[in-house]
């Protein structure tokens, strides 16, 4: 199932012993367009603090209700390393807060989630596992980490390869992976039209100091590829019409050969 960034937004964090409190903003990964980290407003609980909640911790969401229960105490969200969320948040911060909760690195890896997993699961911890941890810790302190403000990205004009056709109005994320599988673009100020799913692969370039992103799309194929109404009707065959449409193979046909999810950590 995909959900609508702005949907996500101001639903309650539900700890393992009460609420923590509400989302603010998605972070995501700019390179493999994966939601990495939930801003939330912890309000007055901890005086406003800003905290992040990765994916790991995601457990059952109640989507009527709008809450999100999470894996975690909160002692232990309490405790968590103090980050500016209004500030870019760097590879040392990510490694100390992966850590703190004794969360795998999602970064050097193909897959969504590092190690061959599209998943966010959080693997037992070995002493292999340990000794890699050390080995990232060491080699990727300065990384850039790629974190993009969802809330930054909303308004940024969509180019195509002739022309402007409109502007990101919101992302749709897979509740499964966190992987970001569409922006939602809205084409009425080019033209008496509708919104449109635009996948991140297409993508040719986003310009993040002009706010644009670019796509190899021209404006009659965007014009004429199948309208987005809302999640609700947004289903497999809607999915499979838009990339017909665009004569393009699938996410799901992609990763499908590549998914390696070890059966251990599904039980």
């Amino acid at each position: 199932m995909l959900r609508n960034s702005q949907e996500l937004q101001s639903y309650a964090i539900a700890a393992t012993d009460g609420e923590i409190g509400k989302v603010a903003d998605i972070f995501f990964d700019d390179q493999s367009w994966v939601v990495r980290y939930l801003v939330v407003d912890t309000g007055t609980w901890l005086t406003s603090r800003k905290v992040l909640i990765s994916p790991y911790a995601a457990q059952r969401a109640d989507w009527d209700s709008k809450c999100l229960r999470v894996s975690l105490s909160r002692e232990q969200v309490k405790n968590s390393p103090d980050i500016d969320t209004d500030m870019p948040v760097s590879r040392q911060h990510e490694m100390a807060y992966a850590d703190y909760y004794s969360y795998p690195y999602y970064w050097g890896a193909d897959a969504y989630w590092g190690d061959g997993l599209y998943y966010p699961i959080v693997p037992l911890i070995t002493a292999e596992t340990e000794a890699h941890a050390r080995d990232e810790r060491a080699h990727r302190q300065n990384d850039d980490p790629h974190l993009r403000s969802c809330n930054s990205v909303l308004g940024y004009h969509i180019h195509a390869s002739d022309g402007d056709i409109g502007h990101v109005q919101s992302m749709l994320v897979d509740e499964r992976t966190w992987a970001i599988r569409y922006l939602v673009v809205d084409t009425s100020n080019w033209w008496m039209g509708h919104k449109v799913l635009i996948p991140p692969d297409w993508i040719s370039e986003v310009s993040w100091a002009d706010s644009s992103v670019s796509v190899n799309l021209s404006r009659d194929t965007v014009k004429n590829s199948p309208r987005y109404e809302s999640t609700e009707d947004l289903n497999r065959s809607h999915e499979l019409e838009l990339y017909s449409h665009y004569g393009r193979p699938t996410y799901w046909e992609r990763e499908h050969a590549r998914e390696t999810v070890p059966a251990e950590l599904l039980d």
